[in-house]
């Protein structure tokens, strides 16, 4: 799981950094399941809506680039609100994993959901006050300060994970999903 969470983590870097202007992408994917899935299907839906979640983040940053006004802003921060809203729907919708800690797992997954939204309402509002090329600065620098709060939320989630799952079901299955190859193989 010490690589999920570096991957993980990574992942998030690179959104940030994306946020700042230093790098793109886009992808589209979703995924869902009924109240319980497989380990495998569990993990496999995580990773491509993390993965997806911070494309679309980084799409958003590239909007920033050179170019932080008032209509950029507001465009990057009406992306990342959609890239979250889907996240917080791919979260919900992944229910809780067939392990002996799933209700653990799951309850981590509707944590960060939370979190994420309420992250969100608090970038929206900043963004919405901001009037001025100043003012525009300081919203922009405070969508980076939430995104970075993100970042730490879902390291958070990463190790809730690692807790919920002694038996290694989850860390296996991690490993075994090609959605989460990228995942594990930027961590190294």
């Amino acid at each position: 799981m010490r690589a999920v969470r570096f991957a993980i983590a990574a992942l998030v870097l690179a959104a940030l950094l994306a946020a700042a202007g230093c790098g793109g992408g886009s992808s589209s994917s979703s995924s869902s399941s009924s109240n319980e899935s497989s380990a495998s299907e569990w993990a496999s839906g995580l990773c491509t809506a993390l993965t997806t979640w911070t494309n679309s983040v980084k799409s958003a940053g590239d909007k920033l680039k050179g170019n932080v006004s008032k209509d950029s802003l507001n465009t990057a921060a009406d992306d990342i609100k959609s890239a979250s809203d889907t996240l917080v729907s791919d979260l919900k919708d992944l229910g809780k994993p067939n392990t002996k800690q799933g209700q653990d797992a799951k309850n981590a997954m509707d944590q960060l959901s939370n979190e994420v939204k309420s992250d969100v309402k608090q970038m929206q509002s900043d963004v919405k006050n901001a009037s001025g090329v100043q003012a525009a600065a300081t919203a922009a620098s405070s969508v980076g300060t939430t995104l970075s709060t993100m970042g730490n939320q879902i390291n958070s989630a990463a190790s809730k994970l690692d807790q919920a799952d002694p038996d290694g079901e989850l860390k296996k299955a991690f490993q075994n999903s090609p959605d989460c190859k990228s995942l594990t193989s930027s961590s190294s």
